[in-house]
């Protein structure tokens, strides 16, 4: 009586199928009983047959290596469950026949001792691999036309969410909270208020809990634009198309933020600081004995936790932080405008704004001027190429590269065109804010907070003999608060037959000087 080992194998994709390693050692096992083959063993592989490099089959080689001669032959239903590689297959025959192991084939049955049942073999073995190959091509050729098609392929990245409609139609959808944080976290790195290190964990404060990696992938993947990216494939060159999802952000703002990641823009602004919320004016103080800048803790009390700015490095200055924050805020309310003042600084920077406004039309003749430059330049391309002047290689490369260019032109006029400010609304919603400062400073978030403090005070601040001690004040502020002081003389009977401003001769014109810097602080009290 011979005897057999039963070699049973499923690939996952083919298990969901409806393939069952029990159906096929039921059938083996038969087929055993018929032929009367006593069964030694069943081995089950859960793997693909590409290669032989499967965990079970290398077990199951290794034992027969070590007890040659305790098997005569190793039954499975197919020969596309022994192997999908003709190659592989041929050598793995010769090392089991070797071995004194005769591979078989129950529904495929083989006398590979005559020659020319190899031909039949090799079609057993080459027909599945064709077959899954082809499938892979198609799936392939599939996958790129949806791409082109402006489709997301794929697990939605962070942001979106994968959702299948009623007509089978699948696509992405913006999912919150984290689409509203990627939008906010292009925002704050194209500001280049904070570095990217800064803006990452500020993100996961406000609840990214995604890896760094993961966050750096998504600042720099266009899909959030709503750009698919289509690959280099065969004679085709790799491009972009428009998707068909909902972009969480403009293909300007995309763009503005790669610049800066690339570092082509550089920062308008120094790195901020981030500071605890009891600790707003931490890296503003400057310590009174040795210069160095003030930083902030907490130390903990028999009830509470009590904040104080201290000096380090051996030096031992230290205040209480409330008294010192207590302090900058009435300070805070001195440059509070009065109401008398609102409707000239609107007037004022409605002007201001207009003057630059005409800068932004100029940018947006260049662009254009510099986007049909580039179409001009393309057209003559395909030209060379027509006329067979120029390599197809070489007409693709020089293609990629300026086409790049035009659509980062492109979405620089796309931005311009979109941003139509309303101005007025933005000034009665600014100047609303600035003629409550104080109050708007103290429910502000501590980046807010620090915002304020640096937009008013550029110098560093000292804090000596329990009273604080500020340093040069912005021309906006100091204008606001010298009008402030005029006004009040005119509430005590001083001056009170002649206007402030038309006595002031100087005023109107320091207004409209400092208004660039108001108009930043009215964006910022928004």
């Amino acid at each position: 009586m011979k005897i057999a080992d039963l070699y049973c194998r499923v690939s996952s994709d083919e298990q969901a199928k409806g393939y069952s390693l029990r159906s096929q050692e039921d059938l083996l096992r038969k087929y055993c009983g018929i032929h009367n083959i006593e069964v030694r063993k069943v081995i089950f592989e859960d793997h693909s047959a590409k290669s032989f490099n499967r965990p079970e089959w290398k077990a199951y080689l290794l034992e027969i290596k070590k007890n040659k001669g305790k098997t005569d032959l190793l039954l499975f239903l197919k020969w596309d469950r022994f192997s999908r590689n003709t190659g592989d297959a041929y050598q793995m025959i010769n090392t089991l026949n070797k071995l004194g192991v005769d591979p078989q084939a129950v529904e495929q049955p083989l006398d590979l001792s005559v020659p020319e049942n190899k031909l039949m073999l090799a079609f057993y073995l080459a027909a599945p691999q064709v077959e899954n190959e082809r499938r892979a091509l198609n799936v392939i050729d599939g996958m790129r036309q949806a791409m082109k098609d402006g489709r997301y392929m794929g697990l939605a990245p962070v942001g979106y969410i994968n959702k299948t409609d009623d007509s089978g139609t699948k696509s992405i959808v913006p999912m919150e909270p984290y689409a509203g944080i990627i939008r906010w976290a292009y925002e704050e790195i194209a500001k280049g208020v904070f570095n990217t290190e800064q803006v990452y964990k500020l993100a996961r404060k406000k609840g990214f809990n995604k890896t760094k990696s993961l966050f750096w992938f998504a600042i720099r993947n266009p899909v959030y634009c709503g750009k698919i990216f289509v690959p280099k494939h065969k004679g085709d060159a790799s491009h972009f198309v428009k998707a068909l999802h909902e972009p969480l952000i403009s293909e300007d703002l995309f763009y503005r933020v790669q610049d800066v990641l690339d570092g082509r823009k550089r920062n308008q602004y120094k790195t901020k600081i981030v500071s605890a919320p009891l600790l707003p004016l931490r890296g503003f103080l400057e310590c009174p004995e040795c210069g160095k800048l003030l930083t902030g803790s907490s130390s903990k009390g028999h009830t509470k936790y009590y904040a104080y700015y201290h000096c380090f490095g051996g030096c031992n200055f230290r205040f209480r932080a409330d008294s010192a924050n207590d302090q900058f805020l009435n300070e805070l309310r001195r440059y509070i405008p009065r109401e008398e003042l609102a409707d000239v600084f609107r007037v004022v920077v409605e002007q201001v704004w207009k003057g630059q406004t005409h800068d932004l039309q100029q940018d947006h003749k260049q662009l254009s001027k510099d986007i049909a430059a580039l179409e001009e330049k393309l057209a003559y391309l395909r030209e060379l190429l027509i006329s067979k002047q120029i390599e197809p290689d070489d007409y693709r490369e020089m293609k990629t590269g300026n086409s790049e260019k035009l659509e980062r032109l492109k979405a620089k006029l796309a931005g311009l065109n979109q941003d139509k400010t309303d101005v007025r609304a933005l000034l009665k919603q600014g100047i609303g804010n600035l003629m409550k400062l104080d109050c708007v400073y103290e429910a502000a978030e501590p980046e807010l907070k620090r915002s304020i403090i640096s937009s008013m005070f550029p110098e560093k601040m000292g804090f000596e003999n329990n009273a604080l001690r500020t340093g040069r004040v912005n021309e906006a502020a100091k204008i606001i608060y010298l009008i402030n002081s005029e006004l009040g003389k005119n509430k005590k009977g001083q001056n009170g037959n002649s206007s402030i401003l038309s006595s002031e001769v100087g005023v109107a014109g320091r207004l409209r000087a400092s208004a660039n810097i108001y108009k930043s602080k009215c964006c910022i009290y928004l």
